[in-house]
């Protein structure tokens, strides 16, 4: 028998307007992600007891589904981040499913997956945010604890397969690791693959660093 796909949730925040995609969204957050940077956003995350709740696809949508006539008038619907819920493809085409092609499904996502990973998910996503951290790969690793090779290679397959208009690129300038120098060359790399939409943005020092490398 087929073990029925389930994945632990930090939080669930409705009613979100113009913060993560298009009309009104309600923001799922994954458990769990790849990287270990510097500056986390989200590091409940990260952390290992009861900071999560886990949910199998139908729950999920019998508990997001009461903001449906919301996402229907507004073009919204879920954006899911985390967390990095690029880790789970199978329940973002489950959740599809239920849900069906009406709502918008936005991903925040950093990429820094397996490639198919980003193939199986692909058609169960309408817009994706890309939080790019730093193109320079010793800047990235430093910031991440990672490599960033399979950003490069997951962020041309997006281009070369979905809609470019479709894909938002964060690009953070992170006090003690990179400059607004460094920022403007990421940005040209990013234009000259063919993504237009771009979000340049300041990390303040007040958010939490995790002490990880």
């Amino acid at each position: 028998m087929e073990k029925e796909c389930s994945a632990k949730i930090i939080g669930i925040a409705r009613h979100r307007i113009a913060t993560d995609g298009e009309g009104v969204t309600t923001l799922v957050g994954f458990w769990g992600c790849p990287l270990r940077c510097q500056y986390c956003l989200n590091p409940q995350s990260l952390k290992e007891g009861e900071q999560f709740q886990t949910y199998t696809p139908a729950e999920l949508y019998e508990k997001v589904k009461i903001d449906q006539i919301y996402f229907l008038a507004t073009n919204g619907g879920i954006t899911f981040g985390g967390g990095e819920p690029l880790l789970h493809p199978n329940f973002l085409r489950e959740f599809r499913e239920l849900c069906g092609p009406q709502w918008n499904i936005t991903l925040e996502t950093c990429l820094n997956v397996p490639l198919e990973h980003l193939q199986r998910a692909n058609e169960a996503v309408d817009n994706y945010i890309v939080d790019i951290k730093e193109m320079n790969p010793e800047i990235y690793k430093r910031y991440t604890g990672k490599e960033n090779h399979r950003v490069f290679e997951n962020l041309k397959w997006l281009v070369e397969n979905t809609n470019p208009a479709s894909i938002l690129v964060r690009i953070p300038l992170i006090p003690d690791f990179n400059t607004e120098e460094e920022n403007q060359k990421s940005e040209a790399f990013i234009r000259q693959m063919g993504i237009e939409k771009i979000d340049r943005f300041h990390y303040k020092k007040e958010i939490n660093k995790t002490g990880n490398s």
